[in-house]
């Protein structure tokens, strides 16, 4: 059996204001009506395969949770990585968990932020990889270089096998004179983190090279819960395993290395620049999405979440509007918007880490105003959810419910309040809301008090989940 692991690290820098450390590029719609990890997703399911495995941050669980249940899609467990530490101990935890189910699983490793545009030739690569993973090698995809790109780490091509060939050499990011040789030579290409090979000899060469890093993985599985789809591993465990790439761990010391090329259109959009490159464009070179109005406005990407953004004699530009931020940048620079990010993350500002609007497993909750003793905030819940019962000791909230009925409790009383209707929590009283009905709750929330910011809480159940 092959089993699509589907990794969803990343932390959301380069996509900034659209990604965010809370809700990074993989979760987003950027290239389509779905978002990538969807995309990833309904890319794996064109092949005869088993339900994909997803290994991703234990503070996306949720979200990741919800966009499979948006493409009712079935899946071989969400594993929770309870902290970072980067590819190679995410494929050995995953290695663990199929080998569990079948000692001869392949794992077809996957990003969930990438683009791939011709999905033909992307599939006939992984059914040209398999008989090679069969045999015990270790097969990486190779991608065809269009232009002599620094970004990316290569692969120089080795002896000729009967679908690809053998990996002589992994190369770090180029300078661009290097590129351009790279690129004329025809025997380099750019390396895309897409791997095809058996669990078991993964497992195998990690052993070899790397014991520290299997050692601990293997440790931290053995002792794993399932909750629902989640499959959780020892945090303690696993938190003291070294930070390691699979290819540093594993791909450029094995001699089992092969490589398929792959053009198929590919992109890891690790920039706006790069986002820009494969998106659809009008016939002046602009991608634009959202309520945007273009007027003499050349090779340039304009994003609009919240409102109509305009832009007049401008090229070669980003603009990207969200509810709590907007970036300009040249496209030639956009390399730099994570030092923006490190400065935001510095200050200690929010901006870094979430949006305005917040996603939660029971709904979403939006800041629409602020003042110096108030925070009033549109709150949306799912049918048949509810917020965990909590109390506040700094602040009172009125509720105003817009549309559809909730189930408030208020201290010791429990009661509806429908559309029209509104409620006053006091401070300190323990209250919950929830969703009896059969369509979105939403409530306008009114803050008020001598502080207002999210640690002025305690849970008191676990029941719900709160803000």
């Amino acid at each position: 059996m092959i089993v699509p692991v589907i990794i969803c690290g990343g932390n959301g820098s380069r996509l900034w204001p659209l990604s965010r450390n809370a809700f990074p590029k993989q979760y987003l719609s950027l290239n389509s009506s779905q978002t990538m990890l969807q995309d990833t997703i309904s890319r794996v399911s064109k092949l005869d395969l088993n339900p994909p495995l997803l290994v991703c941050n234990e503070q996306h669980r949720f979200i990741v949770a919800e966009q499979l249940r948006q493409k009712k899609c079935s899946n071989s467990g969400i594993l929770l990585e309870p902290v970072g530490r980067n590819t190679a101990p995410a494929i050995a935890l995953s290695a663990f968990n199929a080998i569990e189910k079948d000692n001869d699983a392949l794992l077809l490793v996957l990003a969930a932020d990438h683009v791939i545009q011709n999905e033909d030739s992307f599939l006939q690569s992984v059914v040209a990889a398999k008989k090679l993973a069969e045999q015990g090698k270790l097969v990486t995809f190779g991608i065809v270089p269009t232009e002599p790109h620094t970004g990316y780490g290569y692969i120089r091509q080795g002896s000729s096998l009967e679908a690809g060939f053998e990996v002589a050499e992994f190369v770090e990011k180029p300078d661009l004179s290097t590129a351009q040789d790279y690129l004329s030579s025809g025997n380099y290409l750019w390396n895309s983190g897409m791997f095809l090979f058996k669990a078991s000899r993964y497992l195998e060469e990690l052993q070899n090279f790397r014991p520290d890093i299997y050692d601990i993985c293997q440790k931290a599985f053995a002792s794993a819960k399932t909750d629902l789809d989640f499959i959780r591993v020892d945090k303690d465990i696993f938190a003291s395993c070294p930070d390691e790439s699979v290819d540093y761990a594993v791909m450029e010391k094995t001699k089992d290395a092969v490589v398929i090329p792959m053009d198929a259109g590919w992109s890891d959009v690790g920039s706006w620049s790069s986002l820009w490159e494969v998106n659809k464009k009008d016939s002046q070179g602009n991608a634009a999405r959202g309520d945007v109005m273009l007027e003499n406005t050349n090779n340039s990407y304009i994003y609009s979440q919240s409102r109509l953004v305009a832009t007049v004699g401008v090229d070669d530009l980003v603009v990207v509007e969200t509810k709590d931020a907007v970036l300009v940048a040249h496209k030639d620079k956009v390399q730099q918007v994570k030092k923006i990010v490190e400065r935001l993350k510095a200050d200690k500002r929010c901006e870094y880490l979430q949006h305005r609007e917040v996603f939660r497993p029971w709904g979403s909750h939006d800041e629409i105003a602020e003042g110096e003793r108030y925070i009033v905030k549109k709150v949306v819940v799912k049918p048949g959810q509810k917020t965990a019962l909590q109390q506040h000791f700094h602040r009172a909230e009125h509720w105003v419910v817009v549309s559809g009925t909730a189930r408030v409790r208020n201290g010791e009383q429990t009661y509806l309040v429908s559309e029209n209707e509104s409620t006053f929590i006091p401070i300190g009283a323990a209250h919950s809301f929830e969703n009896p009905g059969k369509v979105p709750l939403e409530i306008i929330e009114v803050r008020s008090g001598s502080y207002l910011k999210e640690d002025d809480i305690v849970r008191l159940d676990n029941d719900g989940i709160g803000y």
